[in-house]
């Protein structure tokens, strides 16, 4: 069981605090005489509630003062770390930043930790904020309470700007956000993104934001800490979409974001990364008709469909992975399962899970061509739930069946890559 960070620091002033307080404890009630702690001294959200917005405003108005006021005067450690935070966001184009108290969890009168969601948004990009959750740890001194400690809630993600000094590059549809990344380097993605906003939006002619928030760290270990996942999961995926999707396609868009592996974009060609970007770019447009009904091996094919459809590329070229499957008499039996898409797998298994979607997405393309490929995304994401997704979209809109599809599908296969 994880240990909690306030009861992990026992050596401390606090945990010598706490000590003292269970043989207080013990005494008093020995004595038949417990003194609950006076609820008036108790933090209220209301309380934390305002001091936060003006926090928020701090950070809206780059004031270090505003910011740092409501810090522990004496936490120095941690005044020189917000500092340098709020430093790094000072050329993000923030439109706002809320915090918004979930729950109060502990507390005596002196001490409280608290629960806290941040939601910010970039100026100009995102129609939803992006939220994270924070723990706040908060001790009171006389009339007041100061935060002592700030920190991502268990399984968080961290922030772009926590990594280091952040760079901003703008194109006409992208913004990039780059730490320990050259400035030419960030210019080469805006530019590239730039280019995939319109080749996306003539595959999904749907209304979407035409605009990309993409952010470069330094490193695929930093990469993964932006994703709140281990290492080892990307050392080979040049780029991810974040994002949030709901129970149906009628649930609000969450802010996404396109997070760049440098290390394996560098090893593409102007192909590839052209390929990677509009792949990771259709994600952005369709995330409003993506839903928990939609099967990973529709969206991540009607990705790839979108960022190969206008390349004069052999399909063999495009997924090798499954023609030597074909050749060799291996035809997957089914479509790809959503585990077959996990990033710590086999790759060859992965590319050919990404292959079979491609080739699906190709198939009704196709045959019932690109609006009724689209219709198929929209009513499959607009289901309640996976359980008949598929089957219930296949036939309003194709008029066939899984199992005639899956047939079709295979001998596409064997037409195209044998």
């Amino acid at each position: 069981m994880a240990v909690r960070g306030r009861e992990a620091r026992g050596g401390g002033p606090r945990g010598r605090r706490r000590a003292a307080g269970v043989l207080l404890a013990a005494l008093l009630t020995a004595s038949a005489c417990t003194a609950p702690a006076d609820p008036d001294t108790f933090l209220t959200t209301g309380a934390l509630d305002a001091a936060l917005e003006r926090r928020a405003a701090a950070v809206l108005a780059h004031d270090p003062a505003g910011y740092l006021e409501g810090l522990a005067p004496d936490a120095a450690k941690l005044r020189a770390a917000q500092r340098t935070e709020l430093d790094r966001l000072a050329d993000v184009p923030l439109k706002s930043w809320t915090y918004d108290v979930k729950d109060i969890t502990e507390q005596d009168g002196q001490w409280a930790t608290a629960d806290v969601e941040l939601r910010y948004r970039i100026a100009g990009y995102d129609t939803a904020p992006v939220a994270t959750r924070r723990v706040l740890e908060l001790m009171r001194d006389g009339e007041r309470w100061y935060i002592t400690e700030d920190r991502p809630a268990k399984g968080s993600s961290g922030q772009l700007w926590q990594q280091g000094d952040v760079e901003v590059v703008e194109g006409e549809h992208s913004i990039v956000l780059g730490v320990g990344r050259s400035r030419n380097e960030l210019r080469q993605v805006a530019d590239t993104v730039d280019l995939a906003v319109p080749a996306v939006s003539d595959a999904w002619p749907r209304p979407w934001n035409r605009r990309v928030v993409v952010l470069v760290p330094d490193s695929v270990e930093d990469m993964a800490g932006l994703l709140g996942s281990p290492e080892a999961s990307y050392r080979g995926i040049a780029a991810v979409t974040t994002g949030e999707v709901g129970g149906t396609g009628k649930s609000p868009a969450i802010a996404d974001r396109v997070i760049v592996n440098p290390q394996a974009y560098a090893t593409l060609g102007s192909f590839g990364q052209r390929i990677v970007l509009t792949h990771e770019t259709t994600h952005v447009a369709t995330r409003t008709s993506t839903s928990t009904a939609t099967p990973v091996w529709l969206s991540e094919g009607f990705a790839d469909w979108t960022a190969y459809r206008g390349e004069d590329r052999a399909a063999d070229t495009i997924a090798p992975e499954l023609a030597e499957a074909v050749r060799t008499g291996m035809t997957p039996a089914e479509l790809p399962a959503d585990p077959d898409f996990g990033f710590d797998g086999d790759p060859a298994k992965l590319a050919g899970a990404y292959e079979g979607g491609w080739l699906a997405c190709e198939l009704i393309a196709e045959r019932w061509g690109k609006e009724k490929l689209i219709a198929f995304y929209e009513a499959v994401g607009a289901h309640d739930g996976r359980d008949g997704a598929v089957e219930q979209a296949m036939d309003a809109v194709l008029d066939t069946t899984p199992e005639q599809f899956t047939a079709d599908w295979r001998d596409y296969l064997a037409t195209r890559l044998g």
